[in-house]
C-alpha cells in the first residue's frame, strides 16, 4: 500500500521513480554483459577459448564489483523511501530481496568457482564437466525477471509521487 509522503523533503525526492530507473539500467547492463558481449565473444574466429575466457573472467569481475555498488544504491534509495514516508510495496521490498540475493550468491558462490575452472582451463587443465554455468545462467536470468519486475511495479509508485506533486503544489 502506498502511502502519501508527509514530509515535505520526500516530494523532492521521487523514490518510485529512482527505483524504476535504477532497476531498467541495472537490467540493461546485466543483459549487455551477460546476454549479449559474453556469448558473442565465443563466436569470434581469432579468439581462443583460454583468452574468451580470462577476458569473461574480467568482465564478471568489473560486473560483480558494479553489481555490488547497485545493490548498496538500491538499499539505500529504499532506506530514504521509506524515512520519507513513501514505504515502496511488499512486492517491491520482495524484487528488490531477490536481485540483492542473487549478486551475493553469485559473488560469493559461482564466480569464485567459475573463476577457479576457468585458471584450470588457462592453465591447460580441463576440469570434470559442471552445472556452474547452468547455475549461474539461471541466477542471471532470476535477477533480470526481479529487475524488470521493479522497473514495472515501481511504475505504479511514480505516478501517484508525480500526482501528490502536482495536488501540493497546485495547493501551495
Amino acid at each position: 500500500m502506498h502511502k502519501e509522503p508527509t514530509d515535505p523533503v520526500a516530494l523532492q525526492f521521487p523514490a518510485g521513480e529512482t527505483l524504476r530507473l535504477l532497476a531498467w539500467v541495472w537490467m540493461g547492463i546485466v543483459i549487455g554483459v551477460s546476454f549479449l558481449a559474453t556469448p558473442v565473444k565465443f563466436t569470434a574466429d581469432s579468439i581462443t577459448r583460454a583468452v574468451a575466457l580470462d577476458v569473461g573472467r574480467a568482465t564478471f569481475q568489473a560486473l560483480g564489483y558494479l553489481e555490488w555498488a547497485l545493490t548498496i544504491l538500491l538499499a539505500i534509495v529504499i532506506w530514504r523511501a521509506v524515512a520519507t514516508g513513501q514505504r515502496p510495496s511488499d512486492r517491491t521490498l520482495v524484487a528488490a530481496a531477490i536481485i540483492s540475493g542473487v549478486v551475493v550468491l553469485q559473488a560469493l558462490w559461482l564466480v569464485p568457482a567459475l573463476d577457479e575452472r576457468v585458471a584450470s582451463i588457462i592453465a591447460g587443465i580441463e576440469p570434470p564437466p559442471s552445472h556452474l554455468h547452468t547455475f549461474y545462467g539461471v541466477a542471471e536470468v532470476v535477477k533480470v525477471a526481479a529487475l524488470g519486475l521493479l522497473g514495472f511495479w515501481t511504475a505504479d509508485a511514480s505516478t501517484t509521487e508525480r500526482s501528490t506533486l502536482s495536488t501540493s503544489e497546485l495547493s501551495a
